[in-house]
């Protein structure tokens, strides 16, 4: 390759006036100095997003608070959370004020106070001569309506029959001699043998035997037919109307006996011998209405009345655990029975019904009671256990918790149950095991990665 040395010299002609300088060669001297501006950016470029790659990928992960998820199975009232505590009373679940059905004085009364009543035992006698009298009234009516029916239904006598031809045939001959003085009356008195108003007399004789005759005829005609069948329909009718009568009274006559409907216990005796009792009013310096009031002892409940702020945490079924005023040391298991339907406006509580599974001889009703409400799942497990899983109120982020997985977030969805002032229980959504994250950040997000840390 030759090289031109005399383009190698140096162009004074730059200190010349402007107007002497060479024009220059563009397609020579601009090109190669863009390519190297272009080529500069790319590198910068390249720089940069290398450098933002290496600064996420060097960032720590954030620190979290981590705690391992335990599901502990609780029966009954013997472990778990006491999410809420209640005072009321122990009352039977079923308390029976037994009443009279009929007005009357008490003869008899053969319980008091605490004894054991067996189902059907008699617990008062009244007086009753007033309704025995009733049913032999009544007995007496049936016995006659009863031979009414049965002379109806037999139809009338042989003999009856016999008489009824007998007056007749009588009624007959006398009607044949009244004619025949008709006769002779008349003849004489177209004779003027005897007067006008004799052969009236005769007249008025003959027709009157006549019209006996045709009733007598009748009676017989009767009493060969027999009575109607209408006639018999309705003595049956009474029959039966008395028979009613009888069965009325005849109750009231046993409800003269006042007896136990169920087995329980006698808590009050509300009358004496001498007492006189109704069905119609009760008062307390008059007549009564309900003799004694008896229990079962053996189905108690603890009646509470909740407030409404605190009543969403319970559910039907919720176990809990009862203790005494009288007895501090001594717990039973219970469990809500019954729920009202309706609140109390002016208490602001809902009325709830614990059941006291094995009460003993030690609880009496209206007995003051504390009731512990225990947290438990909603749906029960094989044996009675319950199991029951509770995270802090502070893992929960809308409707979900975080936990971790290989290093990074993850948001789970939750259903949650029964809630005490800093723990929920979480019925659906987490396992045994799950490493939670108790207190996530705001600015936590699906799949970053974090750095664990136990929380005791």
């Amino acid at each position: 390759m030759t090289v031109d040395l005399k383009h190698l010299r140096i162009d004074r002609s730059s200190d010349k006036q402007p107007s002497e300088k060479k024009p220059h060669d563009g397609s020579r001297k601009l090109l190669p100095g863009g390519k190297r501006l272009l080529l500069a950016g790319a590198a910068l470029l390249v720089v940069c997003v290398s450098g933002a790659i290496f600064l996420a990928t060097r960032s720590p992960a954030l620190q979290v608070a981590v705690t391992t998820v335990h599901a502990e199975n609780v029966t009954g009232g013997s472990g778990g959370e006491v999410i809420l505590n209640a005072t009321g009373y122990i009352v039977p679940a079923h308390k029976i004020d037994v009443a009279t059905k009929v007005n009357g004085r008490v003869a008899w009364i053969g319980v008091g106070k605490g004894d054991q009543a067996s189902a059907g035992q008699m617990l008062v006698r009244l007086e009753s001569d007033e309704y025995q009298a009733k049913v032999q009234e009544a007995v007496g009516q049936i016995n006659y309506l009863k031979a009414k029916l049965a002379e109806l239904q037999n139809g009338s006598r042989p003999q009856e029959i016999a008489k009824a031809n007998a007056d007749m045939a009588e009624m007959q001959s006398e009607m044949e001699n009244a004619r025949v003085t008709l006769q002779r009356t008349r003849r004489l008195a177209e004779a003027q043998v005897l007067s006008r108003q004799a052969l009236d007399d005769a007249t008025a004789k003959f027709n009157q035997g006549e019209a006996k005759f045709k009733s007598l005829e009748r009676s017989y005609d009767l009493a060969r037919v027999g009575p109607r069948s209408e006639e018999i329909d309705a003595a049956r009718g009474q029959l039966e109307q008395a028979e009613g009568t009888l069965a009325y009274a005849r109750t009231q006559l046993q409800n003269t006996v006042i007896r136990a409907p169920v087995a329980g216990t006698i808590l009050e005796r509300n009358v004496e011998p001498g007492e006189f009792v109704t069905t119609g009013f009760v008062s307390d310096n008059g007549a009564r209405g309900y003799v004694v009031s008896l229990a079962d002892l053996h189905q108690l409940q603890v009646q509470l009345d909740i407030s409404q702020n605190d009543f969403s945490r319970l559910v039907q079924d919720q176990p809990a655990v009862i203790t005494t005023d009288a007895y501090p040391d001594r717990r039973y298991e219970g469990e809500i029975e019954e729920i009202s339907p309706v609140a109390n406006r002016q208490k602001a509580t809902v009325e709830v019904k614990v059941k006291i599974r094995d009460p003993d001889h030690l609880l009496r009703p209206d007995m003051n009671a504390s009731v512990a409400f225990v947290a438990v799942a909603a749906q029960k497990q094989s044996g009675g256990a319950l199991p029951v899983i509770s995270v802090p109120k502070t893992a929960l982020r809308d409707l979900g918790v975080f936990v971790v997985v290989n290093g990074k977030a993850a948001y789970h969805k939750v259903r949650t149950g029964a809630a005490s002032a800093d723990a929920v229980q979480i019925i659906e959504g987490l396992q045994e095991a799950d490493q939670l994250i108790v207190n996530p950040p705001a600015s936590l997000r699906e799949g970053q990665a974090v750095k664990t840390g136990k929380k005791e």
